[in-house]
Parts: structure tokens; sequence; C-alpha cells
């Protein structure tokens, strides 16, 4: 009694707060049917091939539906050095992605989103090749999860506000 006592004022705190579930409804919820109903561009290049399976897969959460809006994505994908040793190799890199969006409304031609999101991972280059292009490949695979994952969540939230405002 005492413990629910104490907590009684933080409950308060929590429910107006004002945080809303995303998808309320599950799958039958506007938003989901919404991203289910965006087409992602093809991007080329290994980073492009990966970005968009990975959009792809979080775009599909309620099925397909007819596609009402296309995603285009720009990547730029780059290596930089960071730690140069004595004898002038590297011992240190990063490889960074980046992404330049725009959710575009298909029927009005309408650009609905238009923003950029990207990540970046440090990588450890050891005296195998074969290791470090290993780290690399997988830093790549990572970045290209979290930068979907980010720009899922924007276009979630583009979609939730346009249809409270309908």
């Amino acid at each position: 009694m005492l413990r629910t006592l104490a907590f009684a004022p933080f409950s308060m705190l929590l429910a107006s707060c004002g945080l809303q579930p995303l998808y309320p409804g599950g799958g039958s919820a506007s938003v989901a049917q919404g991203l289910s109903a965006v087409a992602v561009s093809p991007m080329p290049g290994r980073a492009g091939w990966l970005m968009r399976n990975a959009l792809e897969e979080r775009l599909s959460v309620a099925g397909s539906a007819a596609p009402q809006y296309r995603l285009d994505v720009r990547l730029d994908d780059s290596l930089e050095a960071l730690g140069v040793l004595n004898d002038d190799t590297i011992s240190r890199e990063r490889r960074i992605l980046r992404a330049r969006y725009q959710l575009i409304d298909t029927v009005s031609g309408e650009i609905l989103l238009d923003a950029t999101s990207g990540a970046d991972a440090g990588i450890d280059v050891v005296s195998s090749e074969y290791a470090t292009i290993a780290a690399e490949q997988t830093a790549l695979e990572n970045l290209a999860e979290e930068v979907a994952d980010r720009i899922v969540t924007q276009v979630s939230l583009t979609l939730r506000e346009r249809a409270q405002s309908e």
C-alpha cells in the first residue's frame, strides 16, 4: 500500500507526458497501412542494396498495399583514416553512411518529407587484410540497419501527422 502511494505522483506525470503509441491498433493502424504503401526506389551499389533490403523489411509491417508513396534515398558511403602509426600505416578507420531521403506522394507528386540521416562506426585495422575487409563490410551492414531504422521512424512520424491532419 505504501509503495502504491509512493509511485502515484509518478504515474500521473507519465500519463500526462503526451506519449502515444505509433501503431495504435497494430497492423491495421493508419501508420502501419501507410508504411506498407511505401515503395523504395532502387539504389546503386552494395550500400544501396543493403539499405533497400533493410527499408523494405521494415516497411512491410502490415503486408503489402498498392504503392501510394515513393521513398527516394541517396547514399554517401565513405571510409576515412583516423589513426596513423609512426610508419605511416593506418590503425583505425571510420565508416560513415549518410542518407538523404524524400517521401513522395505518388498521386499528387508532393514531397511529404525531405530529410537526412546518418551513422558512423569505428573499425580497427589489423595485420590481416581479410579481417579488415570483413570488419568494413560488417560495419556497412550494421550502419545500413541503423540508418534504415532512423528513416522508417521519421517516415512513420510523417505519416502519423498526415493521418491526424486529414
